[in-house]
């Protein structure tokens, strides 16, 4: 089965926010709370990915403050060991596969040795945190070669030569792959091949940065990559992401575009693991797995529906009435077609009414229990944004508050506060 993920981050999943500090006040008391409270969030998201079937995952570098840093002096793999054990089963008993992505600041070809030296110090961090969750050697971090610094062999031979000089726990979990500006997949594959590092196909940066004169589908390189994917390694992982027509090139879009999705899907040779790169994170990974499934089930949609309503209510009150009457036939599970909905409204610039409209139906579930003063302060809330005078998230937050005051899990639970 293959399996589709995302990156780091939810969106509307409470209580998944990671925190970090400055560094003058990275005390050992304050990271030991932060570093608590990251793997919270962890668990946190691990439980969601699971409840939701998201089968793939990438954990933030950010997971421990200053990580990699000598302001961190905690030894946090032995102070929070029966955490990350915890963490690791869920994991494993999930059937998940985590992975991680060093910054753009881990440069593994620097010319310059205090670069490559915190690169090297970087991913020995990143590979601690896998091995302290006890996970598989399919759990893996992903790097770029690097720059190229005006001469591509030199580039080449210094990621060659600082590749020996990295620990066997880092060697065993890197792979490496193609960017959106130095390096082509073809490269990346030739460096991969010498030094025996799997390969990572990302399609973005390959719209960006193509091999000369190839003719080579997505899907041919895809291939070639999966030959530098041994049984040790894992099954083949790709990145996949699509861009955003309004920004510049190389920009990920804010939502999956599923239709585009399905026609790469569907010329997949063989299974492999995806890595949606996308600015709504898990909202596209359990679009995208919906869309791939056979066996999906009308209250799956029906639930799903429940999280997008009242946002799809206040961009596209014909968006809306049409999804109600698509979900009203229980015999068939129209997934495709519901999602290709919720994205054509979610494209839609609200009118002022249209976002009045989407908060009396949510003040709808308070109108019983609030009190005088809180009703005065919506209708005044509202009253200001009418006029121009207020913001439609002071009124969205006053509905949160609400809704957290109140218990209802099922605005909680919704996009209309985050989307």
């Amino acid at each position: 089965m293959i399996n589709i993920g995302y990156a780091c981050l939810s969106l509307g999943v409470r209580d998944t926010g990671f925190k970090s500090c400055r560094r003058e006040n990275a005390t050992e008391a304050n990271l030991e709370r932060l570093v608590s409270h990251n793997l919270r969030s962890l668990q946190n998201l691990l439980h969601y990915n699971r409840a939701q079937g998201i089968g793939l995952f990438r954990i933030t570098s950010d997971l421990i403050p200053f990580g990699s840093s000598s302001v961190n002096t905690l030894r946090w793999w032995e102070n929070f060991a029966p955490q990350f054990a915890q963490l690791g089963d869920l994991i494993k008993e999930g059937n998940m596969r985590v992975s991680m992505h060093p910054g753009q600041y881990t440069v593994l070809n620097s010319p310059h040795e205090r670069v490559v030296e915190n690169s090297i110090r970087d991913l020995t961090y990143h590979a601690l945190v896998l091995d302290s969750l006890q996970v598989g050697l399919d759990s893996k971090i992903v790097l770029h070669i690097g720059g190229v610094y005006g001469n591509k062999e030199e580039a080449v031979k210094r990621f060659t030569e600082n590749f020996a000089r990295l620990n066997q726990n880092v060697k065993r979990r890197l792979v490496i792959e193609n960017d959106g500006r130095f390096f082509t997949i073809e490269e990346v594959l030739a460096v991969g091949r010498r030094l025996g590092i799997p390969v990572v196909f990302d399609n973005l940066h390959h719209d960006l940065n193509r091999p000369q004169d190839s003719v080579l589908t997505d899907h041919d390189w895809i291939k070639a990559c999966s030959e530098t994917w041994d049984k040790g390694h894992g099954r083949q992982k790709i990145h996949y992401s699509q861009q955003d027509p309004a920004k510049k090139s190389g920009a990920h879009s804010q939502t999956i575009r599923v239709e585009e999705f399905l026609d790469f899907y569907q010329g997949l040779q063989a299974e492999v693991d995806i890595m949606l790169e996308v600015k709504d994170k898990n909202l596209s990974a359990v679009k995208c797995i919906y869309c791939t499934k056979s066996d999906l089930k009308i209250n799956q949609l029906e639930k799903e529906w429940s999280k997008y309503k009242y946002t799809v209510l206040e961009r596209s009150p014909e968006d809306y009435v049409e999804i109600r009457q698509l979900l009203k036939d229980k015999k068939s599970c129209p997934t495709v077609e519901f999602y290709r909905l919720i994205e054509d409204a979610l494209k839609q610039e609200p009118t002022i009414g249209q976002e009045v409209n989407g908060m009396l139906h949510v003040w709808g579930y308070f109108n019983e229990k609030a009190s005088t003063c809180e009703k005065k302060r919506f209708g005044k809330n509202v009253e200001a944004y009418k006029n121009g005078h207020g913001s439609l998230r002071a009124v969205k937050n006053q509905l949160k508050r609400l809704a957290e005051k109140y218990r209802e899990e099922y605005l909680l639970n919704s996009y209309y506060f985050t989307l």
